[in-house]
C-alpha cells in the first residue's frame, strides 16, 4: 500500500511538473510572438516593409450575383502593394424568377437561356490611406485595376416531356420548341446539366475597391472591401429571352477576406 502511494504521489509530482512546463513554454511563445508583432508595428512605423507578400481567399456577394476570389499580393513600399487576382463568380439576371413544377423536382426558371460565369484574371494597384493607430485598429486601402474577363455560357437546359418522353432542352436545339412551351415543363436542369455545351465570350474589366483590414498586426489577414465592377464583353452575352442583350455589366458588391501575411 506503501508503494501505491508513493507511485500515486510520484506520477501526481511529474504531471504538476509537466503542467507548469507547457503552460511556461506557451507563455514564452506567447511572449515571443507579441515582440515579433511589436517589432513589425515599429519597422512599419519607420517606413520599412514588414510584410512582403500575403495569400488571400475571399467570397462576396454583389448587386447580381455571388462569386469567390483568391489573391496574391506583392509589397511594393510600406504604402504600395500589387495585387494579382483570380475571380469566379455567376452572374443573374433581375428578370430571373424561379417556379416549381411538380414537388420533388428542381425549381426552374423560364426564358433563362444560359448560366453565365465570369471569371477574371487580373492586377490591382494598392495603396494604403490610413494605417492602424495601434495592433487593434483598422487599415483602410484604396484599390484600382483590371485585366481579363471570360465570360463562360452554360446552357440553361429543361425537363420536359416530349410527347411521353422526358428529356432535356435548350434554347438554341433542333426541339426548342419544347423550351418555351410551358405545358411541358418538369423541372429545371440542377447542377450537372449543360457543361459539355459551354461557349466562351472574351473581355475585359475594372474594378475600384476600398478595403478595411481588422485584424491585428500579425500574420493573418482579416478584411471588409467594398466596390464596383464593370466589365465589357466583345459580344452580346444572351442570359433570357425577349430581354435585350448587351455587353457591358456593371455591379457593385461587399467581399469578406481571410488570409495570411509572410
Amino acid at each position: 500500500m506503501k508503494k501505491l502511494f508513493l507511485v500515486l504521489l510520484a506520477t501526481f509530482a511529474l504531471s504538476a511538473v509537466w503542467a507548469q512546463t507547457e503552460q511556461s513554454a506557451k507563455k514564452t511563445r506567447r511572449e515571443a510572438r507579441t515582440e515579433r508583432i511589436n517589432a513589425m508595428a515599429k519597422l512599419e512605423e519607420e517606413g520599412v516593409i514588414g510584410y512582403k507578400k500575403h495569400t488571400v481567399f475571399g467570397g462576396k456577394l454583389s448587386s447580381d450575383g455571388y462569386g469567390a476570389f483568391i489573391e496574391i499580393g506583392k509589397a511594393m513600399s510600406v504604402r504600395k502593394a500589387l495585387l494579382f487576382q483570380l475571380d469566379i463568380s455567376e452572374r443573374k439576371h433581375i428578370k430571373e424568377e424561379k417556379e416549381q413544377v411538380y414537388l420533388n423536382t428542381s425549381p426552374l426558371i423560364y426564358g433563362k437561356i444560359n448560366f453565365f460565369y465570369p471569371v477574371k484574371l487580373g492586377v490591382q494597384y494598392q495603396y494604403l490611406l490610413g494605417n492602424k493607430g495601434n495592433r487593434n485598429g483598422v487599415s483602410v486601402t484604396a484599390n484600382l485595376g483590371g485585366g481579363l474577363s471570360l465570360g463562360l455560357l452554360r446552357p440553361y437546359m429543361i425537363d420536359v416531356d416530349k410527347q411521353g418522353e422526358r428529356t432535356f432542352v435548350k434554347y438554341e436545339s433542333a426541339d426548342s420548341t419544347y423550351f418555351l412551351d410551358r405545358s411541358t415543363h418538369i423541372a429545371g436542369p440542377g447542377f450537372g446539366k449543360g457543361w459539355g455545351s459551354m461557349k466562351f465570350t472574351p473581355g475585359l474589366y475594372v474594378k475600384p475597391a476600398v478595403r478595411f483590414d481588422y485584424g491585428k498586426y500579425n500574420e493573418m489577414v482579416s478584411a471588409l472591401e467594398v466596390g464596383l465592377t464593370a466589365e465589357y464583353f466583345t459580344k452580346n452575352i444572351p442570359q433570357m429571352i425577349y430581354i435585350e442583350q448587351k455587353k457591358f455589366f456593371f455591379s457593385a458588391y461587399v467581399a469578406v477576406l481571410f488570409g495570411r501575411r509572410k
